[in-house]
């Protein structure tokens, strides 16, 4: 649906130009964005080297892994309805810890195997599980420490202190994680909320039976 949307505006674009005699503003800007993306691009692949390198790093140093036991008793409070010792809960780990750290390109193919697991406790398969909208609203709204690609984004365009969102980042995304976890405790105690009856049914009464109309014969003589 995504890449319909963009084909409309490229061809509603092209057309409003073509209309208004205007076709070399629409050239020019397309080789600006194609410019723009590459320098983007580059910046983002050297900060992200970086903060990938130092990832490792703390993978290897057992940081990774002491971050995920600090998150355990948290995560089995958000997912309740997951086994203790399901594959599922170390991928919901992993993608929280990354995601902490602002590695959003790590924390994705984590989140993705989560929520294979997930599919697999799911009984009905085309609806998804409250688990499955927890899931998605943390990884959605997730607590950044170090927002690396914003960081990346704003060096790459000269800014002077380019690391001074992170306050703000902070602040931005626990208001955002407090929100997403509020829906999703709501909208779970609501479907797990019993439908209100109205009662028992009231019987319905029955019609009178009809007296047989008098004969008019009087009995005996």
């Amino acid at each position: 649906m995504v890449n319909w949307i963009w084909l409309g505006m490229i061809v509603i674009s092209v057309l409003a130009a073509a209309v208004t005699g205007r076709m070399d503003a629409v050239t020019e800007a397309a080789f600006e964005g194609a410019k723009s993306g590459v320098t983007v691009s580059f910046g983002l692949i050297s900060i992200l080297v970086f903060w990938m390198g130092l990832m490792r790093i703390g993978e290897d140093a057992g940081l990774t892994e002491k971050v995920a036991r600090l998150l355990g008793p948290f995560v089995r409070l958000l997912f309740p309805d997951v086994p203790r010792n399901h594959p599922a809960i170390g991928y919901i780990m992993s993608n929280m810890s990354a995601n902490l750290l602002g590695l959003g390109n790590a924390a994705t193919p984590m989140g993705i195997k989560a929520m294979q697991e997930l599919q697999k406790l799911n009984p009905d398969k085309e609806t998804a599980t409250p688990a499955m909208c927890t899931l998605l609203a943390i990884n959605t709204s997730s607590i950044t420490l170090v927002p690396t690609t914003i960081i990346a984004i704003r060096m790459t365009y000269g800014s002077v202190n380019p690391a001074e969102i992170v306050g703000t980042t902070i602040a931005a995304t626990a208001v955002a994680t407090a929100a997403a976890l509020l829906a999703d405790r709501w909208f779970r105690r609501r479907a797990a909320r019993p439908p209100v009856s109205s009662g028992p049914p009231r019987p319905s009464r029955a019609a009178p039976e009809a007296t047989p109309p008098h004969s008019g014969i009087a009995e005996g003589g």
